[in-house]
């Protein structure tokens, strides 16, 4: 099916992330500048961490692990997920 012209087609939110792994609980802390912190248990190694941000993204918003991907930052703690059927400013309200 080819999309109609007023149709915007599906949506995907970026959002900028600074990951603190190996800490002591997994936790959404909140706004840090323009990225949202967030603390993981999972060591920063062979992408634990980045599937414990993953996983502690979709579990708040309420979707699938599917809709959620690292896009960048992948061996960095400065990372840009993307974020599969919404936009940037939901997901800004989202977090407060």
């Amino acid at each position: 099916m080819v999309p109609m012209a007023d149709d915007p087609g599906p949506r995907t939110a970026r959002l900028k992330v600074k990951v603190v792994p190996g800490s002591s609980r997994d936790q959404i802390v909140g706004w840090l500048g323009d990225a949202l912190k967030i603390k993981v248990t999972a060591p920063p190694e062979k992408g634990k961490a980045n599937e414990a941000v993953v996983g502690l993204l979709a579990a708040a918003l309420g979707i699938a692990t599917d809709d959620i991907s690292v896009v960048s930052g992948h061996s960095s703690p400065a990372k840009v997920v993307a974020i599969a059927g919404t936009d940037d400013e939901t997901i800004r309200k989202a977090f407060g």
